[in-house]
Formats: C-alpha cells, structure tokens, sequence
C-alpha cells in the first residue's frame, strides 16, 4: 500500500511539475516576443495576464469572496496534509520472517519495537529506549533512541546494545541484518554540591 502510494505521490507530483513548468515557459515565451498560437490565452507580450473586466466581473456578487476563501483554505489545508505525509517517517507494520519452509510468517513490527526497546532498557545506564522500525517488511531497518544515565560511557551503551539488544532482535526474527540508527542522549541530572 505504501508503495501505490510513493508512486502516485511521485506523479501527482511529477505532472503537476510538467504543467507548471509548461505554462511558466509559455507565458516567458510570449512575454520575450514568441508570437504565441491562436488558441493561447494572451495574444503578446503587452497582453494582461488578467484584464479589469475578467478581475472585477464577479466581485459585486455575495457569493465571490466566500467562495474564493474557501476554495484557498481547501488548497493550503491539502498542501498542508501533503506535506506533513511526505515529511512523516512511516512506521512499519510488520517484518516478513523466514521460517524455512518457503511461505515465512509475519511478525508485528510494533511487537519487535517493544522486545527491542525493553530488552534496551534492561542494559546497565539506560534510562529509556524507544525503537522505530522503518524500511521494507523484507529489510527492515530501526532507529534506536538512548536516554543514558549521566555516568554511563556511551561508547559502552552502544556496545552493548549493539553486541545485545540488536543482536538478539535480529536472531529472533530470522533477519540476515538489521541495520540501526542510534541516537544518545544523557539525563539531565542536579549539580552536587561539593563541601
């Protein structure tokens, strides 16, 4: 399903690129003095894009300006959707195990996230972990986030959740690899004071 929709978003996007592209070509082509056909909105480079009439012909109308705002808030509350969908790291649902018999099973990625991250929690000077697992069901890939206790070395946590935590998720679901992206950060913690 992802996949239908990266390929119509790739082109909606690539068609919407191509008429925009078109048309600001054209209107320069007329305006640098390219005779435009007789089927062209605007007949040269002195033309208006739009005329005093064609402007102000519905404006005495009660229905214009709602309509007009209404029609801009659906525009901008759809790029707005668009944009928070593309930007959004996609979550994956489930991770294609191979079980040896050629049919495999499928293992809930959200039940892989949480045996990751509690089995990251358990390792000495974590405070937190929380694991998102991304890529394809065939490949997965996950994104580890550390919070470390202050005295903790963080070349150790990463060692260990390397050489543990990762391992063991990546063993139990059967994956040749299971690349990761981690991120450290420290806790916050009170100054002592020194007497």
């Amino acid at each position: 399903m992802r996949a239908v929709l990266r390929t119509v978003d790739r082109v909606v996007l690539g068609l919407v690129g191509l008429v925009l592209l078109a048309l600001g070509g054209a209107v320069l082509a007329v305006g640098l003095g390219v005779s435009p056909p007789s089927w062209w909105i605007h007949d040269g480079p002195h033309d208006v894009l739009l005329s005093t009439a064609e402007r102000t012909h519905w404006r005495g109308e009660a229905w214009w300006w709602p309509a007009v705002l209404a029609a801009l808030t659906v525009l901008v509350l759809l790029a707005l959707w668009w944009l928070v969908a593309v930007l959004r790291r996609h979550r994956l649902g489930e991770v294609l195990v191979d079980t040896g018999d050629g049919a495999g099973a499928l293992l809930r990625g959200r039940a892989l996230e949480g045996v990751l991250a509690t089995d990251a929690t358990r390792l000495d000077g974590v405070a937190h972990a929380h694991a998102h697992l991304t890529g394809r069901r065939d490949a997965p890939e996950v994104r580890v986030r550390l919070l470390l206790e202050p005295h903790v070395d963080p070349a150790d946590a990463l060692h260990h959740l390397t050489a543990d935590s990762l391992t063991h998720a990546r063993d139990s679901a059967a994956l040749g690899s299971l690349p990761a992206e981690v991120r450290l950060r420290t806790a916050r913690h009170k100054a002592e004071r020194v007497s």
